[in-house]
């Protein structure tokens, strides 16, 4: 046997032997390394599957833990992800999820998706797939089957799994929690959320003329499920939000981070009806203004929760484009209705009233004097890591281990109601026999993910997907 210079045979023999050497070094516990060394294997390595825009902050959230090791990143264009590109140099880049997913799974331990809404599901359920953890940003997905899809694949395939909604895990849902339990405003009967949103274009048409795709973008996988039309540089990198094929608009931007506080104090399920309006030029049906591809300048809708547990039924009232409730009686006249940034979240119980901001911020009695006055112990655990580093630890500590704010259990619900009020505000628009039955309370079996008196509105549920992108169970 050839003998190796300045290596005792012994010795040799007895590494490879040893289950040390069998398992591989980096398997050592970080407490023999010395305080303060984290080994290699107690890293999460991840990737990103959007680099640029909030995919950017996201990952440098993730990069604000030790435990977090970013080595790979994937993005379309490659415009948008020049910083991330420079600040993890090492990392490997990729255009294709699917590229990166096949070459690469076996590396990566979780994945990041911050993405156009229209890509979020099949990306995510693709990593769930091959058992990544997954961090997958708001709204988790584009319509309600995909919702479904990924509630039940978060079972299927064990793997921790968190939204993007980070108001989940700050202080003030949790004191809104602390209260309700106490009962300090008795049962929800109403609850009442407003954004100033939307602040991209909505109410247009896809645009008639065409740009030329820039070198550095993939427009076929840009569009990724949506079905193709042409490229224009209104839709990239922001205002895709205003049209159907890609975004959800305002209720789905901002409903997971303003209706998650009242969803998750009042402990809400799905919704079993719902109706809207709807403002701006969809109101002018009869002129060449009137745009089905492209959500509404400003819309109100209503959702019904039914009561449990003998409590009454709750009404939620969602109402953007700067639309909002009428201020409550015990709101001081020069005291800020929900928060400066234009949003807020009014819940109305039988005994009392709660507001607070998006995220769930700032949270308060009303009056407001109420607040300083109470004294209710804190019985929820708190969050000081954060969002971003829990799901991390919680993906260190393996699948069930460790309690995060916003699994697809709570947030696929949370997601369906949300999409509920866009089904309804494209329903709105259909026109038929004696002019738009739309325009109704639509009845919804949860169940089996339906409305059950409108057919024409289940459309809505789940979308066409093109060619090579559905949505399948492996």
């Amino acid at each position: 046997m050839y003998k190796k210079k300045g290596v005792n045979p012994s010795r040799r023999e007895f590494i490879k032997n040893s289950s040390l050497a069998a398992a591989g070094f980096f398997i050592v516990p970080r407490h023999v390394l010395g305080r303060g060394y984290i080994a290699p294997s107690d890293k999460l390595n991840i990737a990103g599957i959007g680099a640029g825009g909030k995919g950017e902050s996201d990952l440098s959230e993730f990069a604000k833990s030790p435990n977090a090791n970013i080595i790979v990143l994937c993005d379309v264009d490659e415009r948008q992800c020049t910083k991330s590109v420079k600040r993890f140099s090492n990392a490997k880049f990729y255009k294709d999820y699917r590229e990166m997913l096949d070459k690469e799974h076996k590396n990566i331990d979780a994945v990041s998706v911050s993405i156009p809404d229209n890509v979020h599901a099949v990306a995510a359920l693709s990593a769930m797939q091959l058992g990544k953890h997954v961090y997958v940003q708001k709204p988790l997905t584009h319509d309600i089957y995909e919702a479904r899809m990924l509630t039940e694949a978060a079972k299927r395939y064990k793997v921790v799994n968190q939204m993007g909604n980070q108001g989940a895990s700050y202080e003030g849902v949790r004191l809104m929690q602390e209260w309700y339990n106490a009962g300090v405003i008795g049962d929800a009967t109403a609850i009442y959320v407003w954004t100033n949103r939307p602040v991209w274009p909505q109410g247009l048409g896809i645009p008639k003329t065409k740009d030329g795709i820039p070198k550095e973008l993939d427009w076929d996988l840009w569009l990724g499920p949506a079905q193709m039309v042409e490229y224009h540089k209104e839709f990239v990198p922001f205002s895709w939000r205003g049209f159907w094929s890609f975004g959800t608009g305002a209720l789905g931007d901002m409903g997971c981070h303003l209706i998650d506080p009242a969803f998750k104090t009042v402990g809400l399920g799905y919704p079993s009806e719902v109706e809207c309006s709807q403002a701006g030029v969809y109101e002018r049906m009869w002129t060449p203004d009137y745009f089905p591809e492209s959500c509404p300048v400003a819309s109100s809708i209503k959702l019904k929760f039914p009561g449990k547990d003998g409590k009454p039924d709750v009404k939620l009232y969602w109402m953007d484009g700067g639309i909002r409730p009428e201020r409550p009686d015990e709101l001081e006249p020069d005291e800020i209705f929900g928060d400066k940034e234009g949003g807020g979240v009014l819940i109305v119980g039988t005994k009392g009233k709660i507001m607070c901001g998006t995220y769930g911020n700032n949270p308060t009695l009303l009056p407001t004097s109420k607040t300083k006055e109470l004294t209710i112990p804190k019985t929820l655990e708190r969050v000081p890591e954060g969002h971003y580093v829990q799901w991390i630890n919680a993906c260190i500590a393996g699948y069930g281990k460790k309690e995060v704010s916003s699994p697809f259990e709570y947030a696929g619900p949370l997601t369906e109601t949300i999409l509920m009020g866009n089904l309804a505000l494209r329903s709105w628009n259909i026109k038929g026999k004696g002019g738009y039955p739309g325009r109704k309370k639509l009845l919804w079996d949860a169940v089996n993910m339906k409305i059950t008196n409108f057919d024409e509105a289940n459309q809505f549920v789940k979308r066409e997907y093109r060619n090579g992108w559905e949505m399948k169970w492996s």
